[in-house]
This record gives structure tokens, C-alpha cells and sequence, in this order.
């Protein structure tokens, strides 16, 4: 892969700073240039070692840059474009790390209409509870899966160069359509981070919480282990993906409408029924994702 002479990260936390990592310990940057919100948190990925250095400003940040990563919330995303716009060479390539793709795609072309040639959309499949630079890794993509979603624009060489970037991170690449993107997590992660929210702060709120947490174990913990998750990524990650969400929501409580009236009439032979079709669905999984742990998560 060609060496990558000036990476920008926008949004320096464990996606942009695990990105930087990987790619510096597989020897193909020269410079990183970080830029985002808050001054404090860029000089902390800087004492870090995440980044080489801090930008003043986009005109500074896309100054000679070969690469840009945004890696900021969602709801970021059409902001952060349009105050880069207007500094954007002809032949920088830029991805993101959005975990919804429609939005992301529609501040695209609001902001970028004469530069899509090279802003190829993307979505790692990765991530952990804890945030900030300091929880950066640089083997967070390793057997991870990214999703690749190209627009029409975009020139075969713009998506083959991310393609290769993220695959230097240690990823499998694949590429998927926008919606179809949005319907998938919509399922298999945004309605999971959804109910894990909701249950922690159902019990939270009841007066007999300490009781209730104190003799929560291992099922609790496994269960909710992502609601420990950044609020603000999945307040924008909900509101962005809302309908698709929505759907998957409704879905979900006819599931649970279903189990309701099986325990209402006490009918223990089909909810054992049930529970085995999801154990072996499960178990199914399970194997699949310990042979390919780049699956969907």
C-alpha cells in the first residue's frame, strides 16, 4: 500500500485514535494531524503518541493531507463537512467511521457535491465501552469486519484506497448498499445498545436499585455490558437511524407481547419450544463468529 504522508483523525478517541494507531504500527504513516472539539482532549492524544500533532484549523489540517478520517459522532457529521469544505484538495481521500451511513451520506453531498469523486463512506465494525484516546489500541480493527458503502460518484481508486488503508488496519472489507446498511445494524446493534440502555435505567430508577444491582451477576453484566457505551454517539446514532430503528422496535415488542401471553397462560411447552429455536439460532452464531470474528456484532 502507498505510504500515507499526512493522515488527518477528526475526533481523536478510540475509532480515530485506534485508526491512527494501526496504521503507524504497520509502518505506513508519516504524519498525524489530529483536529476535533476540544483542545484538551487533542494534546492528551498527543502526549499519548496517538497523534503527531494538533491543527489550529481545517486550512491547517488539509493542508498537503493525503487521507482524512472523520471519527466524530453522527450528529457531527454535516458540520464537521461543512467548515472542511472549503479546504478540501482535489486529491485528498476521505472516509468515515459513522455507524449509521444514510445520514452521513445526505451531509455528503450537501457539503462535498463537487468532491465525491474521492468520499468514499464507511463502517468499521468495532468498538468497546470506554472512549477517549486513552482507550485506543491499534489491534481494535483486527478481524473485524469495515463496511465499505461507495457512492455512485466515487472513483474506483478512491474506494480501492480505503479499502486497502482499512485492510492495513488488519479488517475485512465488504461492501453494502446504503439502506441496506442501515437496516442491518438497525437490528443486530442499535436496538441491542437500545434495550441495554433502557433496562440499566429502568432499575436504576426504581427505589430498590442498590438491592436490585447488588445481586445482579454475570447474565446482568453480559447483557448490559453496552450500555456502558458513550451517550452522546447513540443519541445520534438512534435519532439518525430512527426509522429503521423504530421498525426493529416494534418488531421487538410483538416478541415481547408474544412471550407476555405465553406466560399469562402459563404455557410451558411452547415457551420452552421457543427458547430452544433461540438457543440453537444462537448456538448457530456462535460457531459461525468464532470461525470469522469479523461478523456483525
Amino acid at each position: 500500500m502507498t505510504m500515507i504522508d499526512k493522515l488527518v483523525v477528526c475526533g481523536v478517541g478510540l475509532i480515530g485514535g485506534s485508526f491512527a494507531l494501526a496504521l503507524r504500527e504497520a509502518g505506513l504513516v508519516r504524519r498525524v494531524v489530529g483536529i476535533g472539539r476540544t483542545r484538551a482532549a487533542l494534546d492528551r492524544a498527543q502526549a499519548l503518541g496517538v497523534i503527531d500533532e494538533v491543527a489550529g484549523g481545517w486550512a491547517d489540517a488539509l493542508d498537503g493531507a493525503d487521507f482524512v478520517l472523520l471519527a466524530a459522532p453522527v450528529g457531527q457529521m454535516d458540520a464537521i463537512m461543512q467548515a472542511m469544505a472549503p479546504y478540501l484538495g482535489d486529491d485528498t481521500v476521505v472516509t468515515d467511521a459513522g455507524s449509521t451511513k444514510r445520514d452521513v451520506i445526505e451531509a455528503i453531498y450537501r457539503n462535498f457535491g463537487d468532491r465525491l469523486a474521492n468520499v468514499v463512506p464507511a463502517h468499521p465494525i468495532a468498538g468497546a465501552e470506554k472512549t477517549g484516546a486513552e482507550a485506543a489500541f491499534a489491534s481494535l480493527y483486527r478481524e473485524r469486519k469495515v463496511v465499505l458503502t461507495p457512492l455512485p460518484e466515487n472513483e474506483p481508486s478512491a474506494v480501492l484506497r480505503v479499502r486497502e488503508v482499512w485492510e492495513a488496519c488488519g479488517a475485512a472489507v465488504q461492501e453494502v448498499p446504503p439502506h441496506d446498511h442501515d437496516r442491518i445494524f438497525a437490528a443486530v446493534s442499535h436496538l441491542p445498545h437500545l434495550l441495554a440502555f433502557g433496562l440499566v435505567h429502568d432499575l436504576a430508577e426504581r427505589a430498590n436499585a442498590e438491592q436490585l444491582f447488588g445481586f445482579a451477576a454475570s447474565g446482568f453484566r453480559d447483557f448490559t455490558r453496552i450500555a456502558g457505551s458513550s451517550p452522546e454517539m447513540w443519541r445520534d446514532i438512534c435519532i439518525a437511524n430512527r426509522q429503521p430503528l423504530l421498525a426493529e422496535l416494534d418488531q421487538y415488542l410483538a416478541e415481547l407481547a408474544y412471550l407476555r401471553a405465553l406466560l399469562l397462560s402459563a404455557d410451558g411447552e411452547q415457551l420452552e419450544r421457543l427458547f430452544a429455536e433461540a438457543r440453537d439460532a444462537r448456538l448457530v452464531w456462535g460457531e459461525r463468529f468464532r470461525s470469522d470474528p469479523g461478523s456483525v456484532q
